[in-house]
């Protein structure tokens, strides 16, 4: 039976993956630092764009660039704790989106956060409008 923040997480949910806390992940608190926490959401966002055809150097023509992102912790994770991270999209404009991580711990939220992601054209070094293809895509996704 799911919780009802997981129920809302599985209505919004574009993707969902698991993830196993390594020794590498932990810091010298004995929990995961926040730097891997965003490595995490990194990992998310790769297999998510790569589900819908497209990578962090090409979502259609550009690539993308990270403006901001925020990373919270609700409880602390430990070295072999098996998580679930789920991504939605929150918000979409013109040149930009900012996609939400939810990570859970069996039926415990740990982590949530952020990140807002530009289209940026690396050749020409400027930020561009996202590419048909791709809202098109992550409308439907």
């Amino acid at each position: 039976m799911l919780t009802r923040t997981q129920e809302k997480m599985k209505e919004q949910t574009i993707f969902a993956g698991d993830y196993t806390v390594r020794v590498g992940d932990i810091n010298y608190g004995g929990h995961m630092g926040n730097d891997k926490a965003l490595l995490l959401f990194h990992d998310a966002r790769m297999h998510f764009l790569e589900r819908i055809g497209f990578s962090e150097d090409d979502i259609g023509g550009p690539g993308i660039i990270m403006a901001e992102a925020h990373v919270y912790f609700k409880k602390e994770v430990f070295r072999g704790d098996e998580l679930k991270v789920y991504v939605h999209i929150e918000e979409l404009r013109g040149v930009a989106f900012e996609l939400h991580y939810t990570v859970m711990r069996s039926e415990d939220k740990v982590i949530y956060g952020s990140t807002k992601l530009i289209s940026f054209d690396y050749d020409l070094r400027k930020v561009v409008k996202l590419p048909d293809a791709f809202v098109e895509a992550i409308s439907f996704s």
